[in-house]
């Protein structure tokens, strides 16, 4: 399930108590995720520009399909 995705259903479920728990929760995941990956990519020795977060973030997401 994609980031959007995630966000979606729990937005759209907005009657439940702890919706906002739930939403840190999913950026908290996507987080820990984009900086895991990142150190992987590192570890690997890609080539990337690992100063240009912003670009990384878009590679993520494209190889992750989010």
């Amino acid at each position: 399930m994609t980031l959007k995705e995630k966000f979606k259903e729990i937005l759209t479920a907005f009657w439940i108590n702890d919706w906002e728990d739930e939403c840190e929760k999913i950026a908290d995941d996507y987080a820990i995720d984009f900086a895991d990956w990142v150190r992987v990519c590192k570890m690997k020795g890609r080539g990337y520009d690992f100063d240009d977060v912003k670009q990384l973030l878009i590679i993520y997401k494209e190889e992750k399909d989010l």
